[in-house]
């Protein structure tokens, strides 16, 4: 039994030449509610595709690591329940299992990697929890972009995270972490996190030449390119931070950590912004996955 799948669309665009962005499944399974999470789905894959690249859902089914995704495929997986969530060290024991799960930033990377895909789309990375100094919780996905040469358009480090230690901890990974068109980093929903950016860069084809530099130079890794929302989609950081906080305080009272303390906050931050933080969180996936897209067909134009 084969361990990885590439859909016919995914197989066709690497025999093309054409390029390809990975996409993550853990916001469809997650991230979002049913309908919006296949609606989402949907409008990201017609986004990479309109600008000129081929999109790869990734997901575990059944045991089998699917990069590409059909439509089929991709309506089950939204609606599906007791979706493990993927990440570095359980994606092989729920394939072993032959369960199913989505990938987190970390899984995807991974799975990308083993398809020849350079370039993935997502919203906001992991990065270091607030209170790490004691609890340790810090994502997998730092350490992934260090290991894994996949350059990650995202719209920075999800704000419900401590920003200032998360950028740190990727400088001392040696992850080139890029503001594209701003000097400032973005901060998910918000378009600046009050922390310059280590790197700016205007152009996909910058963003792509610095990735291939990387390979030449035998560096491991990717890149982290922060991309800002939009700024009609954003909400600013001081209306966000009182709620951020409000969402950290109720987690913290009912005692939910690990795994289950993003769900809980970005649910949370969704009741308390009246919708309004789906609203942005769509906004900004649909132009990473633009950017990522953009860079994917650079990519495929350098020699």
């Amino acid at each position: 039994m084969s361990i990885i799948t590439l859909s016919p669309a995914i197989l066709d665009a690497q025999a093309d030449g054409r390029g390809i962005v990975a996409l993550e499944s853990t916001i469809i399974t997650h991230g979002m509610p049913w309908p919006q999470n296949l609606e989402m789905a949907r409008q990201v894959e017609a986004t990479v595709r309109e600008h000129g690249a081929e999109p790869a859902t990734i997901a575990v089914l059944d045991g089998t690591l699917h990069v590409g995704l059909t439509d089929a495929q991709l309506e089950k997986l939204a609606q599906a329940k007791h979706v493990a969530k993927l990440s570095r060290a359980d994606l092989a024991v729920c394939m072993a299992e032959r369960r199913t799960g989505a990938t987190t930033v970390a899984a995807t990377m991974i799975a990308a990697n083993l398809a020849s895909i350079r370039i993935f789309a997502t919203g906001g990375i992991g990065g270091v929890h607030r209170g790490a100094e004691s609890s340790f919780d810090i994502s997998a996905d730092l350490h992934e972009l260090a290991q894994t040469p996949v350059t990650v358009v995202a719209a920075g480090a999800k704000a419900i995270l401590d920003l200032p230690k998360t950028l740190e901890v990727l400088e001392t990974l040696g992850v080139p972490v890029i503001a594209y068109g701003q000097d400032q980093l973005p901060a998910f929903w918000s378009r600046e996190a009050g922390l310059r950016a280590p790197l700016r860069m205007d152009t996909p084809e910058q963003i792509a030449r610095a990735h291939r530099m990387r390979a030449a130079l035998g560096l491991p890794g990717g890149q982290l390119i922060a991309n800002p929302i939009p700024a009609e989609a954003e909400i600013p950081r001081d209306v966000l931070a009182p709620v951020i906080e409000q969402a950290n305080a109720d987690a913290a009272r009912h005692g939910i950590s690990g795994k289950a303390l993003t769900p809980y906050l970005l649910q949370r931050i969704f009741e308390l912004t009246q919708g309004r933080s789906l609203d942005a969180n769509i906004a900004l996936v649909l132009n990473n996955a633009r950017l990522a897209a953009q860079i994917a067909c650079r990519m495929t134009l350098l020699t």
